[in-house]
């Protein structure tokens, strides 16, 4: 077994920007970095920042014979390997190598929590996700929620009864303020070509889905458009209409609203964040939402709905505001008293990058972890 090999595990390419950055510091450290995803184009920045990269197919979604495959698969990888921890992130990896980690002996399994999906579900499914989350929780020896919103939902539905550790102020990414800058130059040259001085431009970032409160949003700004001519809404991030779809009705006010401007998955949010005004994110469920501190860094105020992670990054009426979820009345009001309120708004967006910096710097989120690190390995 090698004392300073650490695995990371998330289940898409996609999430090593939870820890390929971080990746440089722990060799500094001495630790030896090894990630395990499913395959995709994103690995090449773990390598490329020194760490190896072992692909093991995951399905997101419950599929038992896939998911018994990756548990086989995950298994030959940690008895090759021989890690001394093992830290997971994302449901389905979490369950795999937490499992695998156990059957193998790994001495430290952790798990990371960045968002429990059972609290929106019903039924059968409710009771299969948490019965997956249990058994998570069993097989790690340390658990580690994104917030404390994730940490008493843990707690109140008797997911675990282990110690729970949130880390600084909760989030596990935290954010590179001089990437995200709204002062940069280079920046605002583009953002200019897409702002519009006339307009209140809100924009949403994220996946285009029902989970993400898209159907109220449209209704919401729909109305206010009807009353406010002058109001802009950018949505920036792709459909996913196999996995959540958005209604009929919804797309179709997508289409036909002239305020609305749906501009699709885009490789760098900060000029359409620059470009606005105000963010705003209806969303059902969140783990602890990078995207609302990353407007939050660009002076954005905030429109969000309260629910895990969202409420801990707003403060009412210091950086924006909060309103229930699935409530397209009270998204609407939010977002009409933004443009009634000039100064107030004005107000709000001076404080948010302050805040942000404050809480979520980057390296004080990283060191927090690499502290954690030394304390259980």
């Amino acid at each position: 077994m090698s004392s300073n090999k650490i695995i990371r595990g998330v289940t898409v390419s996609m999430s090593v920007g939870f820890f390929d950055g971080l990746i440089p510091e722990l060799r500094e450290m001495g630790y030896e970095v090894v990630s395990v995803s499913s395959d995709g184009p994103e690995l090449e920045r773990v390598r490329n920042a020194g760490g190896r990269a072992i692909v093991v197919p995951m399905e997101r979604h419950i599929s038992p014979v896939k998911d018994i495959k990756s548990l086989w698969q995950m298994i030959r990888v940690f008895r090759h390997e021989r890690p001394s921890m093992v830290h997971s992130m994302t449901p389905k990896a979490g369950l795999v190598c937490m499992i695998a980690a156990m059957l193998t002996r790994v001495p430290v399994r952790v798990h990371t929590f960045t968002g429990l999906v059972f609290p929106t579900a019903t039924g059968l499914k409710r009771q299969i996700l948490m019965a997956t989350d249990r058994l998570t929780c069993a097989c790690a020896t340390h658990i580690i929620p994104e917030g404390e919103g994730v940490k008493a939902d843990l707690l109140n539905n008797n997911i675990t009864r282990k110690p729970i550790r949130v880390l600084g102020h909760g989030n596990c990414r935290g954010i590179d303020l001089e990437r995200f800058n709204p002062a940069d130059e280079s920046l605002n040259s583009v953002a200019e070509t897409i702002r519009k001085p006339e307009s209140f431009t809100f924009i949403f970032i994220g996946r285009i889905v029902r989970d993400k409160g898209i159907n109220e949003l449209a209704e919401a700004f729909s109305r206010l458009y009807n009353e406010c001519p002058d109001s802009r809404l950018i949505l920036v991030g792709p459909y996913e209409d196999n996995l959540d779809p958005i209604s009929s009705q919804t797309h179709q006010t997508i289409n036909s609203c002239p305020g609305i401007e749906a501009v699709g998955e885009q490789k760098d949010v900060r000029t359409w964040l620059l470009a606005s005004d105000a963010f705003v994110f209806p969303s059902y469920r969140e783990g602890f939402p990078n995207v609302v501190i990353e407007a939050g860094a660009m002076g954005l105020p905030s429109i969000v709905t309260d629910i895990n992670g969202s409420r801990e990054i707003i403060m009412e009426g210091r950086n924006g505001t909060i309103i229930p979820p699935r409530d397209a009345e009270a998204l609407y009001k939010a977002m009409k008293s933004f443009i009634d309120h000039p100064t107030k708004t004005a107000s709000m967006a001076a404080q948010a990058r302050p805040l942000i910096a404050s809480r979520y710097e980057q390296s004080y989120v990283r060191q927090c972890l690499k502290d954690f690190y030394k304390e259980i390995m």
